[in-house]
């Protein structure tokens, strides 16, 4: 991976923060008119063309504006994001809505995940080690942009039952289990997830380890979420797995 220099770093944090507020493609102009860069525009796109061509973002196809690609997002991800924790009040209120299924693993597993479809208004997925597979909130996902594009639907949509899917990629992926509280989260992009119509798609999960109990838990969702809300989530439902019903 190539370095970037801080202007570059600077751009492309702000086409990937505009690009996830709007679903839209970013061009020049704007990043000058909302953004103190304190570069010219001429200069913007220069920059613009360097980071399409190492691979941080690509040309839309309807318009001159860019987009981050997969590994533009894992950048902004991994290097620039600021995460936004849950606030004690709201981790509390996930809690209270689990409590009482400590005792049924299966039960809190599904439970949980609802619960998490909920909060990030996104499709969660959970699986288990024995090769049970939840989820809940397709019909969030015809909200975004994204999914108005009916084979992208379609798609997501014959996943939900596909165990085999699901469990290849993660394994694919290396979450097989936990390790350490401190695992970082697992993110899968657009190409990543193997199929042609999940290109504008993403897959955030983490592993979970209640005692005997091992699997995964996440959202799908578009590859442009508010990863900076949606990642401190997805973690907090994978630590009240592995603690709760132990």
């Amino acid at each position: 991976m190539a370095d970037l220099t801080q202007r570059q770093i600077k751009i492309l944090k702000c086409i990937t923060e505009e690009f996830i507020d709007s679903a839209s493609p970013v061009g020049s102009e704007n990043l000058e008119r909302k953004f103190s860069l304190g570069i010219s525009s001429a200069t913007i796109r220069n920059e613009m063309s360097s980071l399409t061509q190492l691979g941080y973002l690509k040309k839309s196809h309807l318009s001159a504006g860019r987009m981050p690609t997969s590994m533009g997002l894992k950048y902004y991800v991994r290097n620039l994001m600021t995460p936004k924790s849950m606030s004690v009040t709201e981790e509390i209120g996930v809690k209270e809505r689990v409590w009482d299924y400590r005792n049924e693993f299966d039960r809190l597993l599904k439970e949980a995940t609802r619960e998490l479809a909920v909060r990030t208004r996104a499709m969660a997925v959970s699986t288990t080690d024995h090769g049970s597979i939840y989820s809940y909130g397709a019909s969030n996902l015809l909200e975004e942009p994204e999914f108005f594009n009916i084979d992208v639907t379609k798609t997501v949509l014959s996943l939900i039952d596909n165990n085999n899917f699901w469990f290849d990629i993660v394994s694919r992926s290396g979450g097989s289990n936990r390790g350490t509280s401190e695992q970082v989260i697992h993110l899968l992009i657009g190409e990543d997830l193997g199929l042609e119509h999940l290109e504008p798609c993403g897959f955030i999960y983490q592993t979970y380890e209640a005692g005997p109990h091992r699997g995964i838990v996440g959202i799908v969702g578009p590859a442009r979420c508010h990863y900076q809300s949606i990642i401190p989530v997805v973690d907090y439902f994978a630590d009240l797995l592995s603690t709760i019903s132990r």
